[in-house]
């Protein structure tokens, strides 16, 4: 269901704007509050057991448990490294934010894979899952009788989804995966930054896209599974998918053979598309095509860049980029901010601010959206953001939040003891 609360005023466009006066309009400020629902969702029954940690395995499982599955997290006694990547940490469970983010919806059961009933209690529990993923390094299960062979022998329809950085074949195989190595290695740090140095993504750009690729195979093998009767053996690496993922850049370079340079804030293939500063800030100007680069010009007041020959098409001003660019930016400078993004917006014309993380969450489009979420627990409220999938106008958002180490241990192996008796 949706919440509004509090009255804190938001400014947006030039105008102050009270919180329960837009929740009027349909707006919501504290996002979704997770609740019981008995709407079905479109996995519930399905069995996943997940043995991963950190990000890209996890985030496969949060993914799968927002959209009905459920996922049992294997843990270490020690728990998943990231419960202790803090601060800031979540005060209901004294896990860090980051652990939350990507571990709703599951179940936590410790289990010791050093010791045979820790092995043993793992391995029921895969014979009667629809999915295993898992992140241990090449081979990393294979002492414990948890690999894929050893695992699918015992339940053909296993779909088994193993994640490491470079695969399981290959002269890297056997190397541990960091996503900062990743995007390094991946071509994706040479094509973002400023020209003086390559930079890295604000946050796993690697670990995440190989999550959400993972998924798509999952779902890929259950389909093929209710025609075949046989699970698959799924081999995800942050390589392949890093390199999957840069597109028009790797075509550039496959179609010229020649590597593409970093840019800055700037498009390899569209101008103007790029950072720009005003009088009060940065926004971010997209002229997208040869309409709109002529609108910007009349917002602007350059007709005789509108006129010129050399911007008449993008590819002109590809080719004049060096030319073009410092022209605009005394026009562009000579504005305020929102003033302009309005003009812009009224004249057909993309263009955008550049938030901090606290202004995406104030902005009204991200509340109407719902993108916080909210799940109340007995020790206080945990936050969130939803998974952005909304089906039938409803969100797919596991009804608990990322739970308590070994939370479920107990529960979950009675269980597991109930059907061998």
């Amino acid at each position: 269901m949706l919440g509004c609360a509090g009255s804190r005023c938001l400014t947006t466009k030039n105008r102050d704007v009270s919180r329960a006066g837009l929740c009027k309009l349909g707006f919501s400020f504290t996002g979704w509050i997770v609740a019981m629902t008995d709407m079905p969702k479109p996995l519930a029954g399905l069995k996943v057991l997940e043995f991963a940690r950190i990000l890209a395995g996890p985030w496969i499982g949060q993914t799968l448990a927002d959209l009905g599955a459920e996922v049992i997290k294997i843990e270490s006694p020690d728990g998943d490294d990231t419960r202790t990547w803090g601060p800031p940490f979540v005060e209901a469970t004294g896990a860090a934010a980051y652990f939350h983010s990507a571990n709703r919806g599951k179940q936590s059961v410790v289990l010791d894979f050093r010791t045979e009933a820790g092995r043993a209690a793992a391995a029921a529990l895969a014979a009667q899952s629809d999915v295993v993923i898992e992140n241990f390094k090449l081979d990393g299960l294979v002492k414990y009788g948890l690999d894929h062979a050893t695992l699918m022998a015992a339940n053909p329809r296993l779909i088994y989804c193993s994640i490491t950085g470079f695969g399981q074949n290959g002269p890297y195989a056997a190397r541990a995966g960091y996503d900062f190595i990743i995007q390094a290695m991946s071509g994706m740090m040479s094509v973002t930054g400023a020209p003086e140095e390559p930079q890295k993504a604000g946050f796993a750009v690697s670990d995440l896209f190989t999550g959400l690729y993972a998924v798509i195979g999952i779902q890929a093998a259950l389909r093929e599974r209710e025609t075949t009767g046989r699970g698959r053996y799924i081999d995800m690496a942050l390589m392949d998918s890093s390199v999957a993922v840069l597109a028009n850049q790797a075509m550039n370079y496959l179609v010229s053979g020649n590597s593409p340079r970093r840019l800055g804030n700037a498009h390899p293939n569209i101008v103007p598309y790029q950072v720009f500063e005003v009088a009060d800030g940065h926004i971010i100007l997209a002229v997208g095509n040869d309409g709109q680069f002529q609108r910007a010009c009349k917002v602007l007041d350059l007709p005789e860049l509108a006129a010129d020959e050399r911007f008449a098409t993008n590819p002109l001003r590809v080719k004049h980029r060096e030319v073009l660019v410092p022209l605009m930016i005394p026009a562009l400078q000579r504005w305020k901010k929102w003033k302009l993004l309005a003009a812009l917006e009224e004249a057909g014309v993309p263009a955008g601010p550049i938030n901090t993380i606290g202004e995406v969450f104030d902005d009204p489009q991200v509340q109407a959206r719902g993108l916080q979420i909210s799940h109340d627990t007995p020790d206080g409220p945990i936050a969130g953001v939803r998974m952005p999938i909304l089906f039938d106008g409803q969100p797919m958002i596991a009804d608990r939040p990322g739970p308590k180490l070994g939370a479920d241990t107990a529960a979950v192996l009675a269980r597991l003891e109930g059907l061998d008796g």
